[in-house]
């Protein structure tokens, strides 16, 4: 059936590279083609190419725990999150392809007092700016989620926990081909194997970008390239408030499917979900050192390992199947920079450090909205760039992975 689904894709390679577009974006994952299809979808802006150095999705949206959620921290992220859950939802009926889009619930879990506060005040939050989020206790929990361990292994208790009934998760590869797809049925290029060398500058204002097959210009150039984006910015002589860390995750073999809510915590900095094959999908937190390395560490797998089997105890008879690396662009507030740049032309969409996924949709259709019509759609403003010269940060720890 996989294969059926996946050979009914149809992508139309252009013959060649152009001298020129309205719009080229650099990077050609899920966030840099989200925004080429609603460009063309919503705004008839269609001369629009999107370069990618390798193949598409061969970045980090290929390399991720595929997870979608809207319970943040702070308002501002709820609402964003809750747009992409949402766009999320309509996505296999608006595209007509099977993205293996299963809503599932999510459970974060508290160990301690201070854990059981901070859920609570999670479920405040959520439910006052758009996100069905409860506080949930122990007997709910065990009601939500019969396999988990209450005595953490009699390390970890789990002593409540906040539960998001629109948790999610879709298949990452067919999210990204799909857009990939539709952007190029309205006449959008996509070109791989087209690294981006760097931008070119022409006074105040980005009129281009260099190419392994020469100079390209555009009325606006938008990087999408996630941890890569400071070395991008930096050939026009832009520093940009981002260091990108290497974030592992593990795959084990199959178990009945029975494992139905996505199970994380912050207190273990780990989460866990079963996906379409039975598999547990493993994840935790950023390596701590800086590095563009997608190696993988025994390190990471035995520590995470350790604290995934603390809350579900089944795990310890599954063996590992498969482990990889992802890098994640990560910003000083641990949220997201979208828009503006302070150089006329070019447009940014990066810091998405472990969430980058669960963005996609919203964060094409913002972008797309402002390169359309000159102006930052509220939904983004409050995560532009220059919130960092203003003081205004947003600061949100809203991820397992980003402790």
């Amino acid at each position: 059936m996989n294969e059926s689904v996946e050979r009914a894709i149809t992508f139309r390679w252009p013959a060649s590279l152009k001298r020129h577009y309205d719009v080229v974006i650099v990077g050609g994952g899920g966030h840099g083609l989200a925004t080429a299809y609603y460009l063309a979808m919503r705004h008839g802006i269609r001369r629009v190419a999107v370069l990618e150095r390798r193949y598409v999705a061969s970045g980090n949206s290929g390399r991720n725990t595929t997870i979608i959620r809207a319970n943040y921290g702070i308002p501002e992220a709820v609402r964003f999150y809750q747009r992409s859950v949402d766009l999320y939802a309509g996505l296999e009926r608006e595209t007509g392809r099977d993205l293996m889009h299963r809503q599932k619930g999510l459970l974060w879990l508290a160990h301690t007092e201070a854990g059981v506060r901070q859920e609570r005040a999670r479920a405040e939050v959520n439910s006052a700016f758009g996100a069905k989020t409860e506080f949930v206790g122990p007997d709910a929990i065990r009601a939500i989620c019969p396999h988990l361990d209450l005595t953490g292994d009699g390390e970890w208790p789990i002593l409540g926990g906040s539960y998001h009934p629109e948790g999610a998760t879709a298949r990452h590869d067919r999210v990204v081909w799909a857009f990939a797809e539709g952007a190029m049925r309205l006449g959008v290029e996509v070109h791989q194997d087209t690294p981006v060398t760097g931008l070119i500058r022409n006074g105040d204002r980005v009129v281009g970008v260099q190419t392994n097959a020469g100079p390209v210009t555009a009325g606006v150039v938008v990087s999408a390239v996630g941890g890569h984006v400071s070395t991008l910015a930096a050939t026009v002589g832009l520093r940009l408030p981002i260091r990108t860390h290497p974030l592992q995750a593990f795959v084990t073999t199959p178990y009945a499917q029975t494992l139905r809510p996505i199970v994380a915590s912050s207190g273990l900095l780990v989460y866990a979900s079963q996906t379409a094959k039975g598999e547990l999908l493993v994840g935790a937190e950023i390596d701590r050192q800086p590095s563009y390395s997608y190696d993988s560490t025994f390190s990471f797998l035995q520590s995470s390992a350790r604290r995934a089997v603390a809350l579900l105890p089944f795990l310890r008879d599954l063996q590992v199947l498969r482990q990889w690396t992802g890098v994640c662009d990560m910003s000083p507030d641990y949220s997201p920079v979208m828009g503006r740049t302070g150089i006329e032309g070019f447009l940014v969409t990066t810091g998405w450090g472990t969430w980058g996924f669960k963005a996609i949709p919203a964060g094409g259709e913002q972008m797309a909205e402002l390169i359309a019509t000159g102006h930052t759609p509220e939904l983004i403003a409050p995560f532009s760039l220059d919130r960092f010269r203003r003081d205004r940060t947003m600061a949100d720890r809203g991820s397992a992975g980003t402790h």
